[in-house]
């Protein structure tokens, strides 16, 4: 026989049963695990945001020097998007059943996110996942999952 193929045998299938229902339980119930990503995404994102880069790794715009400018005469942060530090210290998630929501509460966090034509504002995407992040969740998830 030429090809591949999977082979499948049940016995003991109460115990396969025992353990699926265990992991489905588990699954019902996501919030630890959502707490978890949560925690994750949050120092993930301020870690971008220190080095300034995407969550696909591409460097942000620098800063006009109108704007650094200006920064430098209200006694701000020279990096991007730290200013006084209010966008990243507003980052948060909320959990809402089987839901996790991340981001900040700010007017501003979608200019900066986007880019803003009208004000001259390049997109400096700071939200989002990459590869690693993707990784990191999914590892989160089946731990929850298989209990462990």
């Amino acid at each position: 026989m030429s090809g591949g193929f999977v082979s499948v045998d049940l016995r003991g299938e109460a115990a396969i049963t025992k353990e699926l229902n265990r992991i489905l339980a588990r699954g019902l119930d996501l919030v630890p695990a959502f707490y978890e990503v949560g925690e994750y995404l949050l120092e993930s994102t301020q870690d971008r945001m220190s080095d300034e880069v995407s969550p696909d790794g591409k460097a942000w715009e620098p800063l006009s020097v109108n704007t650094l400018e200006q920064k430098d005469l209200n006694n701000q942060s020279s990096k991007i998007l730290r200013g006084y530090g209010t966008l990243a210290d507003t980052l948060n998630y909320q959990i809402s059943g089987n839901q996790l929501m991340f981001g900040s509460n700010m007017e501003y966090a979608a200019s900066h996110q986007f880019g803003r034509d009208s004000a001259n504002i390049p997109a400096r995407p700071f939200l989002g996942v990459n590869g690693e992040d993707e990784t990191e969740i999914l590892a989160i998830l089946r731990s929850h999952l298989l209990g462990v």
